[in-house]
């Protein structure tokens, strides 16, 4: 089918999945997305099963992830559907802020497009790093092991069946669809948008310029619509190790608070944090235009760390791991989307989506 420019193409793809008989319960197989495992997860992830995805999204080595796939799949551990499908998805889950909710959405393959065409929009920086690893996953692999989050306005075209689900692990459950096509109808011509996932949306576009196939330009993606009530941003807070003040309007606090109850009251319009030192708390307002996350930003990256946890991070303050800690309100999923529109790249950890996404459930083959 030929395509206009400027449209998106989302189509159902033939999933790789566990055989429960074989490989075990997929509670004891899936796990969270590679970049937000430490290094103790990791081992805890690998010993609940010889078979955890985390075997093939953190190995030991490329290689290694790679002679682990074909032999899981030449076991029966793997398996892959004979039919494509799209499937509905929906996380129930408790927030941070103890709240609880369910975020539906749709899995499906999406065909990696330039950013420059303006139908995947970007939001954060990336580095180097993190997409030359994840490149040299894909090389060997030739799968798409994790699949990316993405979000867009509109109505959801697909809701999950009343039907028991097809899987379904930690609060995630999936059912699968073959009649893909309101789904690709509805989505052909929305602005998607990057929520979790950049380095991995960059090496697919990496690993299709190397490749040149119509196969190997396809990822696995959730697409979450903007209107879902389940859909969350939590606030990632910043620290430095060192002092670092930022400059503004500062007004001190009587309490913390005080300053929390200013911090939320405070206009969309202007950014403000809550600057907090052992010395005290200060509500500090920039300049109308930036955004909460690019005031501080203006104290640079040197000694940085983030914590969506607001007890942690008053925690290292008082411990003396870090000299100050600025908290933040949840970047609006609207003025996320307006800096994406204008092109306009936001600070690392603009944003916090919760409940991140598993890995495990679905592999995409290329």
């Amino acid at each position: 089918m030929l395509r206009s420019p400027g449209m998106a193409v989302v189509q159902p793809f033939r999933a790789v999945r566990y055989d429960e008989v074989t490989a075990g319960p997929l509670d004891s197989l899936v796990a969270p997305p590679y970049d937000v495992i430490s290094a103790d997860e990791r081992e805890r992830l690998r010993a609940r099963s010889p078979y955890n995805v985390v075997r093939l999204t953190l190995p030991d080595s490329a290689e290694q992830a790679a002679r682990d796939l074909a032999s899981w799949s030449e076991s029966g551990v793997l398996v892959r559907d004979e039919a494509a499908a799209v499937w509905a998805l929906a996380q129930d889950y408790v927030g941070p802020d103890g709240v609880a909710r369910r975020r539906e959405g749709i899995v499906a393959s999406l065909r990696a497009e330039p950013y420059e065409r303006g139908i995947v929009l970007p939001h954060e920086r990336t580095h180097a790093g993190p997409r030359d690893g994840r490149l040299r996953l894909l090389r060997v692999t030739r799968t798409q092991l994790e699949p990316i989050f993405l979000l867009y306005d509109g109505p959801p075209p697909l809701a999950p069946p009343a039907r028991a689900p097809d899987l379904q692990a930690e609060g995630t459950r999936l059912w699968r669809v073959g009649d893909a096509a309101a789904v690709t109808a509805a989505l052909a011509e929305t602005e998607l948008l990057i929520a979790d996932g950049h380095h991995r949306y960059e090496t697919a576009l990496a690993y299709h310029a190397e490749q040149g196939t119509p196969e190997s330009a396809f990822l696995a993606v959730v697409l979450v619509s903007t209107s879902d009530p389940g859909l969350t941003i939590f606030p990632t807070h910043r620290l430095f190790a060192s002092a670092r003040l930022l400059e503004g309007e500062r007004l001190a606090a009587p309490s913390l608070e005080a300053a929390l109850a200013e911090l939320e009251a405070a206009s969309p319009e202007a950014p403000v944090a809550v600057e907090v030192t052992r010395d005290g708390v200060v509500l500090v307002t920039g300049r109308p235009g930036q955004l909460d996350v690019q005031l501080v930003d203006t104290l640079g990256h040197e000694d940085i760390s983030y914590t969506p946890d607001q007890d942690e991070a008053l925690r290292r303050v008082a411990e003396g791991e870090a000299e100050v800690a600025y908290l933040l309100r949840p970047t609006r999923i609207e003025d996320v989307f307006a800096a994406a529109r204008r092109g306009d790249v936001l600070p690392q950890k603009t944003t916090y989506f919760y409940p991140k996404l598993l890995s495990g459930l679905l592999l995409h083959p290329l």
